[in-house]
């Protein structure tokens, strides 16, 4: 086995969660008399956390306290409407057990907030991960190294055993920061052509293709 531990982003890698961070991004601009955005400008906007997914959807030119009044009212929203209208991309959970099965150890790093990993995680993907990290003080998000390493620390893996897989440049990135390769899943948020203008070197159209460069 030439890996041991995979590390996933979620957002756009496991599971399918546009639709409620638009709606979440859309309510906490509605309320603060901000115009709202589309999917498709929400989907160009995310990877970066929910500190930058609302600063890219403010309007540009408004102050540090009207887009803190933004960031809490998206929190307060996503707490509650998290699991609205999210769910597992087809074959992921399949593609997760044949995974464990065959013996790799697995964790998720991502940029979403940590309080919504740590609901989203057990239950979509229950006892499936061994190590589960989202965006939190004190630790620098992705693309810096920091919770991917995190995650290797977790996993008993190093660099020359782990891999990182994920939906975007930001995780691209990140896992070469980590010192890993990457894997891109071509059915996320950013799609084939933009992956392959980032010059990712493997791409995966199914989940069950990962096994491919395992």
């Amino acid at each position: 086995m030439k890996y041991k531990a995979i590390i996933f982003d979620l957002d756009g890698t496991l599971l399918d969660t546009l639709t409620d961070l638009a709606e979440g991004t859309n309510y906490a601009l509605r309320v603060n008399g901000f115009p709202e955005r589309t999917i498709d400008e929400i989907r160009r906007f995310v990877g970066n956390g929910a500190r930058k997914l609302v600063e890219r959807a403010v309007p540009d030119g408004q102050v540090e306290a009207a887009l803190e009044q933004v960031r809490q009212d998206f929190n307060v929203y996503y707490k509650v409407h998290c699991k609205d209208h999210t769910g597992p991309y087809p074959g992921i959970m399949e593609m997760l057990q044949s995974l464990v099965k065959a013996g790799y150890t697995l964790g998720v790093v991502s940029n979403k907030p940590d309080f919504a990993v740590q609901e989203l995680i057990p239950e979509y993907f229950p006892g499936i991960f061994a190590s589960v990290s989202g965006e939190r003080q004190g630790v620098a998000k992705k693309p810096a190294p920091d919770l991917i390493w995190e995650a290797m620390k977790n996993l008993r893996a190093d660099s020359s055993d782990a891999i990182y897989v994920g939906d975007s440049e930001v995780d691209l990135e990140a896992a070469a920061n980590a010192g890993i390769p990457c894997i891109s899943v071509a059915w996320g948020f950013k799609g084939r052509k933009f992956l392959e203008e980032q010059q990712a070197e493997m791409i995966i159209e199914t989940p069950s293709e990962i096994f491919h460069y395992l």
